[in-house]
C-alpha cells in the first residue's frame, strides 16, 4: 500500500489523472442530483418573471457593475437572518439569468431591498447616496435619471426568455415596449430593486 502511494505521489502525470477523477466523480455525485430536485428547479409559490421594465433594469445592474459590491444571496446565518431577512432559497432565483449572487460585501446584500424603501428612497440613493446614507463609499448614478430607455430589443429577449421557461405570454411580450415608452433608466434600476426578494416575506 505505501508503495501504491509513492508511485502516485512521485508520478506527476498519474497523480494529475487521479486528482481530475476524484473531483469529476465527487462533482457528478454532488452536482448532478441538483438538477433533478423541485426545490432547485421550480419556482417558489408566488415567483414570477421580471415585467419588461425589471428586466431593462436588471441589465443596468450587470450594466453598472452592481454585482462587484453587492451580493444577493441571504445565507441561512442567524446573523444575516436578523439583518437582512429570509435565507435566500434555490427556487427563487429560476427566473434570474445570470444569478446575480455576487460574492463581495462592500455594500449590503440586496436580495431583500424589495419593497423595503420607497421609489423615492431609491431615486435619492442611486443619484447621491450620502444623502441618505453619510457614511456611504458608494458612487452616485446621476445619469440614470436623464438617460432614456431603449424599447427596440425588449421583446427579442423575453422571446429568448420564454425558450428557456420564462412564462411571459404573447400578449406580455407584445406590450413589453409601451411599457417601457418615456421610461427612463432610473425608472427600471428602481422598478427591478423593488422586485428582488418578495416571493419569500417571512423573517426568521
Amino acid at each position: 500500500m505505501a508503495n501504491a502511494h509513492e508511485k502516485v505521489e512521485k508520478n506527476v502525470g498519474l497523480l494529475i489523472v487521479l486528482t481530475v477523477l476524484v473531483v469529476a466523480v465527487g462533482g457528478l455525485v454532488e452536482i448532478v442530483p441538483l438538477f433533478f430536485q423541485k426545490s432547485t428547479t421550480q419556482p417558489v409559490a408566488g415567483l414570477k418573471p421580471h415585467t419588461a421594465l425589471q428586466l431593462e433594469g436588471r441589465d443596468l445592474y450587470i450594466r453598472e457593475s452592481c454585482s462587484v459590491c453587492h451580493s444577493q444571496m441571504i445565507r441561512p446565518f442567524r446573523a444575516e437572518t436578523e439583518r437582512y431577512g429570509h435565507y435566500s432559497v434555490a427556487g427563487e432565483f429560476v427566473y434570474d439569468r445570470p444569478f446575480q449572487w455576487g460574492s463581495k460585501r462592500t455594500g449590503p446584500d440586496l436580495h431583500r431591498v424589495g419593497g423595503r424603501y420607497s421609489d423615492d428612497w431609491h431615486r435619492v440613493h442611486l443619484i447621491n447616496p450620502r444623502d441618505v446614507v453619510p457614511e456611504s463609499i458608494m458612487p452616485g448614478y446621476p445619469w440614470l435619471a436623464k438617460n432614456k430607455l431603449d424599447p427596440s430589443l425588449i421583446q427579442k429577449k423575453m422571446q429568448v426568455l420564454r425558450t428557456l421557461g420564462h412564462p411571459y405570454s404573447d400578449e406580455e411580450i407584445k406590450n413589453a415596449p409601451a411599457e417601457l415608452e418615456g421610461k427612463t433608466e432610473m425608472d427600471a434600476m428602481v422598478a427591478y430593486l423593488q422586485g428582488l426578494g418578495t416571493a419569500i416575506k417571512a423573517r426568521r
